[in-house]
């Protein structure tokens, strides 16, 4: 029995509370006593339920009755929500959700970074179903039962939840998950298959099977037809990144268009890419935007991927320089710019966690920045960027923890000036928040009077 789970036979006594708000995971917050965090529950709603693991500083709590429901309280539409732990609010209305995330925003920016912007801006949001283009899935064949299970984990434990269909994927990603099931449990190396990773792109799907013993003549048989029946591509890893090869030879890369800026980029199927290709597009849009290049800039792409944001301030620019810390990224950035036949980037590979105030491409002159770090934030590099003195630095941040930090050190350390802010709802139907800020240079400092 793991620590902090009652023992069997003593349930704990059932209670009523209201739900004061949402933890970053998408569970009700019930005040009053110990505090309580109840998947399901809404913020506003009246609920009874019972506390069933104790932590130091809270206990987790089953919903066993909403009393008084939340107006925005919908019925979810995949009946593996509660189960699944892909999503977390699909019981709550889209608009809602977007709603809590932008509330999330601005307290954290006022508590943390003890900051607010100039202007929020209007949230970016795209379609709330059939969106997810990347995932990780697992994969297990049950003895027990006698079959295998496709999809993600459980919400409250290790297990691969038993999915029918994923209303979240991309198609034909979201429909393919009972095929894929059925097709494990043919397959001799069923039970050395534990994940399968999903790339939906504009021209193809990609599906990577992640193997722990290499298939035979019969098992690859078996998935070339799958692949055929299905139209989609199948990868084989065995073990990292660079073990990843295709079952047979296909023709062209996974694409992605952004045909606001006539851009088409190619990736690989393990790649990272913006897991919302709709909201993805405004959002490259919005950054061009906010950033608002003229044609003499100069400026500096850090976390710069395989060129998303890099290839479209490229359009707009003098001269884009994108920095990234997977060689693989950069080798693809550098291919999709020369696709495209944009001349005027250049790219560097560097560890962007480290010092990085002495590199070549650091003393470079830049008027305006882009950084889209991962969750961890940009702390070891705002030093070096406040120093570059940009007129604008757009910062894209997926955890708003990390930004509100970052934040408060440029503007209260550094002088930068938070002139607007907002969420992008990348994940629909999760707690995640994605947002953007846009700060500009501190205003010069007055010269000494000669006098």
């Amino acid at each position: 029995m793991s620590r902090g789970a009652r023992r069997a036979g003593t349930p704990a006594a059932e209670e009523t509370g209201t739900v004061a708000g949402l933890t970053q995971d998408g569970e009700g917050v019930v005040h009053g006593g110990k505090t309580a965090f109840i998947a399901g529950a809404l913020p506003g709603e009246l609920v009874r339920f019972r506390r069933t693991r104790h932590h130091r500083r809270h206990d987790e709590g089953q919903l066993l009755q909403v009393l008084s429901a939340a107006p925005a309280r919908v019925a979810p539409r995949c009946a593996h929500f509660g189960v699944c732990g892909g999503c977390a609010l699909q019981h709550l209305e889209p608009a809602a959700q977007v709603a809590l995330k932008e509330q999330e925003l601005r307290e954290i920016l006022g508590r943390v970074a003890r900051v607010s912007p100039a202007r929020w801006l209007e949230a970016l949001h795209g379609p709330v179903w059939g969106y997810r283009r990347r995932a990780r899935l697992g994969a297990k064949y049950v003895r027990k039962k006698g079959r295998a299970l496709v999809g993600f984990r459980e919400r409250a434990a290790p297990y691969v939840a038993e999915l029918a269909r994923c209303e979240v994927l991309a198609r034909p990603a979201g429909e393919l998950i009972a095929p894929l099931a059925r097709l494990l449990d043919t397959l001799a190396i069923r039970e050395q298959l534990p994940q399968v990773e999903v790339a939906v792109a504009d021209n193809a799907t990609a599906l990577v099977l992640r193997v722990l013993a290499s298939p035979a003549q019969e098992d690859r048989a078996r998935l070339r037809a799958f692949a055929a029946t299905h139209g989609v591509r199948i990868y084989l890893q065995s073990g990292g990144l660079e073990s990843v090869t295709a079952l047979e030879p296909y023709a062209g890369a996974l694409e992605y268009r952004l045909g606001a800026f006539d851009l088409t980029l190619a990736f690989a199927p393990t790649d990272f890419i913006q897991v919302n290709g709709p909201v993805n597009a405004s959002l490259v849009a919005q950054a061009v935007q906010l950033l608002a290049p003229p044609p003499t800039a100069r400026v500096l792409d850090l976390f710069c991927g395989l060129g998303n944001f890099t290839l479209a301030l490229a359009r707009r620019a003098q001269a884009v320089v994108g920095v990234e810390g997977a060689a693989a990224l950069i080798e693809r950035a550098r291919g999709n710019a020369a696709a495209n036949g944009i001349g005027n980037v250049t790219f560097h590979v560097a560890d962007l966690c480290a010092e990085v105030g002495e590199s070549p491409w650091m003393r470079a002159h830049y008027t305006h920045v882009l950084l889209d770090p991962p969750r961890t934030g940009a702390r070891e590099l705002l030093p070096a960027l406040a120093a570059l003195a940009p007129e604008r630095l757009l910062y894209i941040s997926c955890h708003p923890g990390s930004l509100a930090r970052d934040l408060g050190v440029l503007v209260h350390e550094h002088g930068m000036r938070l002139e607007a802010a907002g969420v992008v709802d990348m994940f629909p139907h999760t707690a995640h928040v994605e947002s953007v800020a846009l700060l500009s240079a501190p205003d010069p400092k007055p010269r000494l009077s000669s006098a």
